[in-house]
């Protein structure tokens, strides 16, 4: 996917984030510091993680600006409404800088992290990629937790397998 308009891509990571999202919920607040091994992220790491390094690594950089990305922990925010907040809010201040993106600044160049300089839209090409692992995992977490997760795009893959039988 080359993306080569800012308002077109706005709409692809807005309905990106609303899948994140959607799974997201299905998280137990019980559950939301719950990990299946010590040192790994936790289900609301997880959640904090896509949040903090869409806005603070991937908007900055294209932004010309260095990551400011911190980590994911608890002092950003703590407790399940306050981490869903805080996912919504950063997820709503990338997209403002995203928005101000032109032709030419999604051609262009940015600097990742690691000093490599990178077209532009294939970095938000790789924050998309980035978000979909990670929600990925949440997906799997919640599976090992037992916890029913919604289908991704409507059916889930045994009613897809049964409607298909039926013909």
């Amino acid at each position: 996917m080359q993306i080569q308009d800012s308002s077109v891509f706005l709409d692809y990571f807005d309905k990106i984030h609303q899948r994140t999202m959607r799974v997201a919920r299905f998280i137990p607040a019980d559950k939301l510091d719950w990990t299946y091994r010590d040192g790994k992220f936790t289900l609301g790491d997880l959640v904090r993680h896509i949040a903090a390094i869409n806005r603070h690594m991937f908007a900055e950089t294209v932004a010309g600006r260095h990551s400011r990305y911190a980590g994911c922990g608890k002092e950003l925010a703590d407790g399940y409404e306050q981490v869903m907040g805080f996912a919504e809010r950063l997820h709503r201040e990338s997209v403002d800088i995203f928005a101000h993106l032109t032709p030419e600044d999604l051609r262009g160049k940015c600097m990742t992290p690691e000093g490599t300089s990178l077209t532009t839209w294939k970095w938000l090409r790789a924050m998309v990629e980035h978000e979909i692992h990670h929600r990925g995992q949440i997906y799997l977490y919640l599976s090992m937790l037992g916890v029913p997760t919604p289908p991704l795009y409507g059916l889930t893959s045994e009613q897809v397998r049964e409607r298909s039988l039926r013909g």
